[in-house]
C-alpha cells in the first residue's frame, strides 16, 4: 500500500433514523490481503465500503494510515485518493470503452503517454477486441472488466468491491477472479463484499460478517465450511 502496509480502522459507528447500522465496528487491511465481508441484506455492506472510500460521512471513526489516529475531516480526502470503491453495477461512461479508460488516466500525460497506458490497460483486461464497442452495450462480464481495467489504471491502494461476481455467468466470474486476483498479487489491499464467498477460494485471507452493526470475525478455519441452505451463503457455480 502506498500509505501503509497496515490500514487499521476504529470506533466506526453509522446509524440511519433510530437504527445503529454501524456500531463500533473495528478492522485492519493488510497490503496484498483480501477480506471478504459478508452479512445480511441491510446489513450495512454497502454502507461501509462507502464510508471507506471517502464517500460516506460516518457518525464516528478513527483511521490509522501509519502516521497515528486522524478524524474524519483529515483523512477523507487521503481515502479517496487511496482507495477505490466499485460498484456492483458498474457506470459506464456514453462512449467507447477506450474513451471510458481514459478517463481515468490524469490529464498531465501527453496524448501518446495516454493511449500507452490505454493500451496496456486493454491488455491486462483482455479488452482489445472490445476497444472501440460503445462501453453501454456491453455485457455486464465486460463492464466488470472495464472497470477493473479502470482501477487498474488508477493503482489503488486499497479496492472496495461490491458484489463483483453478482449476476455473471461462470465464465465472467473466471475473468473478474482473474483480474482480482493480479491485483492481489500487486499488493492491493481489497474488501469484498459478496454473498458468494464459494467464488473466491483462492483469494480470501480473512472473512468479516457484518451481524446487527457488530463486525465479526470467522476463524480461518470455517472460511469456507458454509452451511449451503443459508440464504447469505449461496453459490451459483
Amino acid at each position: 500500500m502506498t500509505t501503509a502496509d497496515q490500514f487499521n480502522v476504529q470506533c466506526l459507528k453509522k446509524h440511519f433514523a433510530k437504527r445503529q447500522v454501524l456500531d463500533e465496528v473495528a478492522f485492519s487491511l493488510q497490503a496484498g490481503q483480501t477480506h471478504l465481508l459478508s452479512g445480511d441484506n441491510g446489513a450495512g455492506k454497502t454502507t461501509l465500503l462507502r464510508i471507506l472510500a471517502g464517500l460516506e460521512k460516518p457518525d464516528s471513526i478513527q483511521i490509522d494510515l501509519g502516521k497515528g489516529p486522524l478524524n474524519w475531516r483529515h483523512v477523507k480526502k487521503t481515502l479517496q485518493h487511496h482507495a477505490l470503491y466499485l460498484h456492483q453495477h458498474p457506470y459506464m461512461f456514453d462512449g467507447t470503452v477506450t474513451y471510458n479508460l481514459d478517463y481515468a488516466i490524469g490529464a498531465k500525460l501527453t496524448k501518446r503517454e495516454r493511449q500507452l497506458q490505454i493500451d496496456k490497460a486493454l491488455e491486462w483486461a483482455d479488452l482489445r477486441q472490445l476497444s472501440h464497442a460503445p462501453a453501454k452495450t456491453l455485457s455486464g462480464g465486460e463492464k466488470q472488466r472495464v472497470s477493473l481495467a479502470r482501477a487498474w489504471l488508477k493503482r489503488p491502494s486499497i479496492l472496495l468491491l461490491d458484489e463483483p461476481t453478482s449476476n455473471l455467468d461462470q465464465e465472467s466470474r473466471h475473468r473478474t477472479l482473474g483480474l482480482l486476483e493480479a491485483f492481489k498479487s500487486d499488493g492491493t489491499a481489497m474488501l469484498l463484499a459478496s454473498h458468494d464467498p464459494m467464488h473466491f477460494p483462492s483469494l480470501i485471507d480473512q472473512h468479516l460478517r457484518l451481524d446487527q452493526g457488530k463486525l465479526i470475525r470467522i476463524d480461518d478455519q470455517k472460511l469456507f465450511e458454509f452451511d449451503q441452505t443459508h440464504p447469505n451463503f449461496r453459490s451459483t457455480a
